[in-house]
């Protein structure tokens, strides 16, 4: 018989040769996550024999963004050592988390015991006050509305322009993440060659961390640099944000090559819906080199919300788009 050892730390490991239980706590958010991911680690290193881990999460009511991202790095470090993860006890709110961002394709579930669970299970963690806020997303329809007829005017000359200058299509869509990592395909009028991304690897990145930018891009077209500097190229996304996979106002969308570098601490940006403008797009997108500041700006626009701190952005979106310097490289 094999001796067990309940640890102290917000997730705690029942310890045996090849075989590890952790035990979630009732929240997971980037506190917790962190932990857990630390604890991941060191029972991946310690153990390179471990043939399974199992996470019960028997005790949890709430996780977030950050909770994602440990349970994604946990996994990335149990296929790489060739371990089985499993999930157990799973109650409905984090089977929700899970259905929302398509990780229960994912991961092998058990199911919490259906009287374990009351009517306060059935709805999605509030990550942020943003993302459950009528009057944002009152503003998010209205804006959406409105952008789409304007997208709709716009699209003729710019379709006809785009097709004049390489005869590929109009539009560009590209697979983003959006609320706690869910899925989704942005849209935008195409900016740059048709083959861009086979030809990303002979582009250096200038940006240190996972976000990829280069602010002379070959890939770049004539008519692409228009649209970058005038911001039209990214009007299509005004129905993302009336499908409600965007808003106006938030964070910059990540893709799923990016979140995949991504530590835990990095997660909490996704804690709120992607925004076609925020804190980094009017804070000198274009000369920010560092993942970190992006971060730090991502971080302050949660801590700052508040619906008129949204219109508070739009202005200044406006005014930065007027000045000699806008764009996006």
């Amino acid at each position: 018989m094999v001796d067990s050892v309940k640890t102290s730390s917000p997730a705690s490991a029942l310890v045996q040769s090849e075989f590890q239980t952790i035990q979630l706590p009732i929240s997971v958010a980037v506190v917790e996550a962190t932990a857990f991911k630390q604890q991941c680690q060191k029972l991946f290193a310690e153990q390179p024999d471990l043939s399974e881990l199992v996470l019960d999460f028997s005790e949890t009511r709430f996780i977030d963004s950050s909770g994602i991202g440990a349970l994604v790095i946990c996994h990335r470090l149990s296929a790489a050592q060739g371990s089985k993860l499993r999930l157990i006890n799973v109650p409905p709110q984090v089977m929700m988390v899970l259905a929302l961002t398509e990780l229960d394709k994912v991961f092998d579930i058990t199911l919490a015991a259906p009287e374990a669970s009351g009517p306060e299970d059935q709805v999605l963690p509030e990550t942020h006050p943003s993302v459950n806020s009528r009057a944002k997303r009152a503003l998010d329809i209205l804006g959406g509305l409105v952008g789409v007829i304007l997208t709709v005017l716009v699209y003729i000359p710019v379709a006809i322009i785009i097709k004049f200058d390489d005869g590929g299509p109009v539009f560009f869509a590209q697979t983003r993440c959006s609320w706690l990592g869910k899925r989704f395909q942005i849209w935008k009028f195409r900016s740059m060659v048709t083959d861009a991304e086979a030809r990303k690897s002979e582009v250096v990145n200038e940006v240190e961390g996972p976000l990829f930018k280069n602010e002379n891009d070959p890939r770049i077209t004539k008519i692409g640099a228009f649209l970058r500097k005038t911001s039209l190229d990214e009007f299509p996304q005004f129905w993302n944000v009336l499908k409600g996979d965007m808003s106006l106002v938030g964070t910059r969308p990540p893709t799923p090559d990016e979140i995949d570098q991504y530590e835990v601490g990095a997660w909490q940006r996704l804690n709120v819906k992607p925004g076609m403008t925020g804190e980094w797009q009017v804070n000198g997108r274009s000369s920010i080199t560092k993942f970190e500041d992006v971060i730090k700006l991502d971080l302050r626009y949660q801590e700052n919300w508040s619906f008129f701190y949204d219109i508070k952005l739009i202005i200044k979106t406006f005014t930065v788009l007027l000045s000699k310097d806008s764009g996006a490289h």
